[in-house]
């Protein structure tokens, strides 16, 4: 899977990339819908977070870096860390952020550092021509890098399979609460949390260790 997990993971920092050079350093550069969900996901994501102590974070798939601003106001974020597959964001966010010593940002698939807890938002969205058996499995072994990259706990989102049938589309992955679920609280942790009640089309995991 490795040559194929490659050239998946560049087919999607090409589309990101392409992104971020239509839309800027907005949700939309992303490929989200608009600000107020992006805050709102946010949201649900920090919820792994024990914020009354000192804490690092691995975000994956950091795009240009927006969860460091929802982030950096927190008086116990001790160190962040973006880690993306697409140059042209890792590149945009070091700019945007080259003032803030406790953001840093890497250009590379998986982190390299263990922090207390990690997060991963919309990586799992965009499969383009991949299968379902095809995504399923990198969404798997992107799991296994947060948990390992992770002492703490990590958080991730999904689009899910409760969407109505007529605002799917093709290129997109919508995966299975249940499914998920199960697989984080067999591989990973008896703590998981299933948050599916914020009013978007998605889903968030929480995996507490």
């Amino acid at each position: 899977m490795q040559n194929g997990q490659n050239e998946l993971l560049n087919e999607v920092a090409l589309y990101y990339s392409e992104k971020l050079a239509e839309h800027g350093e907005t949700p939309r550069g992303v490929d989200w819908n608009g600000e107020q969900s992006q805050v709102l996901r946010f949201e649900q994501l920090s919820r792994i977070i024990v914020d009354n102590r000192n804490y690092s974070i691995n975000d994956l798939g950091c795009g240009y870096g927006a969860l460091f601003d929802a982030l950096k106001g927190s008086q116990h974020l001790d160190s962040y860390l973006g880690i993306d597959v697409s140059n042209d964001m890792i590149a945009s966010a070091r700019q945007r952020y080259s003032e803030q010593p406790k953001a840093r940002f890497l250009h590379a698939a998986e982190p390299d550092r263990v922090a207390d807890f990690g997060v991963a938002s919309g990586i799992f969205n965009v499969r383009l021509g991949r299968t379902d058996a095809e995504w399923f499995e990198y969404l798997q072994s992107t799991l296994d890098i947060l948990n390992r990259s992770s002492r703490s706990g990590f958080a991730f989102n999904c689009l899910t399979s409760y969407s109505d049938v007529d605002k799917k589309r093709d290129y997109l992955y919508y995966a299975d609460p249940c499914q998920l679920f199960d697989l984080c609280k067999r591989r990973y942790s008896r703590q998981v949390a299933l948050l599916h009640d914020y009013g978007l089309y998605e889903f968030t995991l929480l995996v507490r260790k």
